[in-house]
């Protein structure tokens, strides 16, 4: 177990992840908050059971001060269905809530009077002892509680999907060869490749960060070291971004493994489905699991590997407290369980550049010669002078080489245009001093939802067909971004007769086919193409590089390079960027490793994540300053702020329209677990005294600015 100080038995890598699995928390407890029985505890007809008469219960309550299990006694007539990680009722500080039964016990540690269960839900045990640990470590890790992260590793039950009878395994496939990796597929494309999967058919647990070749081999190859790991008699989890690319590993895992051999868990299935299939790894039924990021709690049994793709995507992100990332969570699966591990993508964030340089993991990527032959060629387009006397860039801000591309790739196919904002026009200003257009009513930004509509407000949804300019009067309104659906239009002029498709948030177009279109997508909606795209054009990048955040340039690149992967080897790219600088120079080499490593020196000489661990503490400014107060921060800890947070758009509740500010608490990065620890409890302090203002703790968020 990790030491109190946070910075013993630690591993290279992750820098605070403990040596071996924690053990359940054992402190004496009560059966309500003051320690002493409360209603129902006097049942003259109910006996304890004769055997470990204790059980440790997780009560379903999210207040910090009560993080920890409490003591319950079984009585003799649930003896039989109160088994570990099984669902049940109790009674607590007199009202009855949910809760799971973590273990029994022969005795327990409280001195006062122990109440009974009250019933037993459903003796099945969808708590595993592993998943379990898995969730008390993350709360622990992200300042969280115990209820909060278990609420995201157990879905609600359905008790008809429980009576359902357990579907067979089937019977194993024999390994083919002598080390079940004979046939190693896609991974021959690199150096490192056959030894990974011979690691992972002995029944060893390699860790690679992996920088994948443009093209849509990283299905495959995920498939082919899943049915690697299974034919070692181990389990396998996949976690992937979005509902879309867990439809592609499906496809690709069917055709790999065979059909039943594997399960898909997406929000999409609905809850009975989703449970459905949830029970099925949870009894053994599939020992293969593809999901987004509920799926990283998955019970496999006998987990052998972990795989993370795309690990840069801000989807991957988990909106609810307390905000684990899949990356970290499944490095602490892996290194719990003895698991292999395999983080993918197109390109290669910092933090898993950390994980690299400290030896936690190891890189896998091709040699330069076959990047060469795989990549697309790419050229940039950036200069404003060059665009000014470019006829094309005005008519459909196309600048020429953009335009010719298009036009002779369209003879044999789709193209591929990239726009980073949706909608039609997000964003306008004055006509004549290029003031930004704002509501009269909230000063919400301005914007056109079609060629023929009035301005209105994106926050309040106000029309302002009135409008005019407070700094010199003018009442025209020029085009400050313009989004995809202004897009498709002046491509749909430029390129008369030629189809024009777009897929956004409002609809996200599966695939294309090889016939000549143009495609017009914002980020992370860029459909595949047979056969590949033959031309990509990346529009805007000023937007991306220009967003007041941390990651900007590391998220353009990895935009960039998800959607260049679409397209054909050695078919042409253009982006719309200034060409000087390093984003589009990696994008430029196809290199996003030298990018990643030089992004996380540049971070290190700074002090932020991930190479130092960060806190961002967001509420009240009194509460700020009560948790402050309250936090035993370790040493070296530097508080940044705090600073005001802007309001968001639109009507607020009360409480949410208060004044909020901003604090970021940074120390180094080997003293992670112990700024959670001393923000948790200065939480459960807050929480004892019945605070009534939440401050928002959030560890390594991905916006810091």
């Amino acid at each position: 177990m990790a030491k109190d100080g946070g910075g013993t038995d630690l591993i290279p890598g992750l820098g605070d992840l403990p040596e071996r699995p924690a053990e359940a928390p054992r402190r004496p407890s009560g059966s309500s908050k003051s320690g002493k029985p409360g209603k129902g505890a006097k049942k003259g007809a109910r006996r304890p059971a004769g055997e470990l008469p204790v059980a440790r219960i997780a009560v379903d309550m999210s207040l910090p001060h009560l993080d920890r299990p409490f003591d319950y006694l079984v009585p003799a007539d649930l003896d039989a269905k109160a088994v570990p990680g099984c669902r049940v009722r109790v009674r607590f500080a007199g009202q009855l809530v949910d809760g799971f039964l973590l273990e029994r016990v022969a005795e327990s540690g409280h001195d006062g009077k122990l109440l009974y269960l009250e019933r037993v839900t459903s003796s099945e045990p969808v708590l595993t002892p592993e998943v379990a640990a898995l969730v008390r470590e993350v709360a622990d890790r992200y300042a969280g509680t115990f209820a909060d992260v278990l609420r995201l590793a157990v879905p609600p039950r359905h008790a008809r999907v429980e009576a359902e009878p357990a579907t067979d395994p089937g019977e194993e496939t024999e390994p083919s060869g002598d080390d079940g990796a004979a046939d190693i597929g896609v991974w021959s494309e690199y150096p490192a490749g056959a030894s990974f999967l011979s690691a992972l058919a002995g029944g060893r647990a390699p860790r690679a960060v992996w920088t994948a070749l443009p093209g849509p081999g990283w299905t495959a190859a995920i498939a082919r070291a899943v049915a690697v790991t299974l034919r070692s008699g181990r389990g396998a989890l996949v976690v992937v971004a979005d509902g879309r690319d867990v439809a592609r590993m499906d496809a690709a895992l069917e055709a790999e493994l065979g059909e039943g051999r594997h399960v898909a868990l997406t929000a999409e299935l609905g809850p009975a489905e989703r449970y459905r299939r949830w029970l099925a790894v949870r009894r053994g039924s599939a020992r293969a699991v593809v999901g987004t990021r509920a799926a990283m709690f998955a019970p496999v049994a006998d987990l052998g590997l972990v795989v993370l793709w795309d690990d840069g995507d801000d989807v991957h992100a988990e909106p609810h407290a307390p905000y684990p990332h899949p990356r970290e969570v499944l490095a602490l699966r892996a290194h719990r369980t003895g698991a292999a591990a395999l983080i993918g993508g197109y390109t290669r964030t910092t933090d898993a550049t950390q994980l690299v340089e400290t030896g936690w993991a190891h890189a896998l990527a091709a040699d330069r010669p076959r990047i060469r032959t795989a990549m697309p060629r790419v050229r940039y387009v950036g200069e404003d002078a060059q665009l000014a006397r470019d006829a094309a860039a005005r008519t459909a801000r196309l600048p020429n080489v953009a335009f010719e591309a298009a036009r002779q790739a369209l003879q044999d196919g789709p193209v591929l245009v990239q726009v980073p904002r949706r909608g039609y026009v997000p964003g306008i200003a004055c006509g004549r001093c290029r003031t930004p257009a704002q509501c009269a009513a909230c000063q919400g930004p301005l914007s056109l939802p079609s060629s023929h509509a009035a301005p209105h407000c994106r926050w309040c949804g106000r029309i302002a067909g009135d409008w005019r300019c407070p700094e010199c009067g003018f009442f025209q309104v020029r085009a400050v971004v313009v989004g995809a659906k202004r897009t498709a239009e002046e491509l749909g002029r430029a390129f008369p007769g030629v189809p024009v498709r777009t897929s956004g948030r409002d609809a996200i177009l599966d695939r294309v086919g090889p016939e000549r279109a143009l495609v017009v997508a914002t980020p992370g909606a860029e459909p595949p193409a047979e056969d590949g795209y033959r031309a990509a054009l990346l529009l805007d990048g000023w937007v991306l590089l220009g967003r007041p955040d941390l990651r900007a340039g590391e998220e353009a690149l990895r935009r960039w390079m998800n959607a260049a992967a679409l397209v054909r080897p050695l078919g042409p790219v253009v982006v719309a960027a200034e060409g000087t600088l390093p984003a589009v120079q990696a994008l430029v080499r196809w290199d996003p490793v030298t990018y990643a490593e030089r992004e996380l020196a540049e971070r290190r000489e700074v002090g932020f994540p991930p190479a130092a661990r960060m806190a961002s503490l967001t509420g009240t400014p009194a509460a700020i300053r009560d948790l402050l107060a309250d936090a035993r921060l370790p040493d070296g800890a530097e508080v940044l702020g705090p600073v005001p947070v802007p309001q968001a758009p639109g009507p607020q509740a009360p409480a949410e329209a208060q004044e909020k500010e901003r604090a970021l608490v940074r120390v180094p990065r080997a003293a992670g677990v112990a700024l959670a620890r001393s923000l948790k409890e200065a939480q459960g302090v807050r929480s004892a005294r019945k605070a009534t203002e939440t401050v928002r703790v959030q560890i390594d968020p991905l916006e810091l600015i």
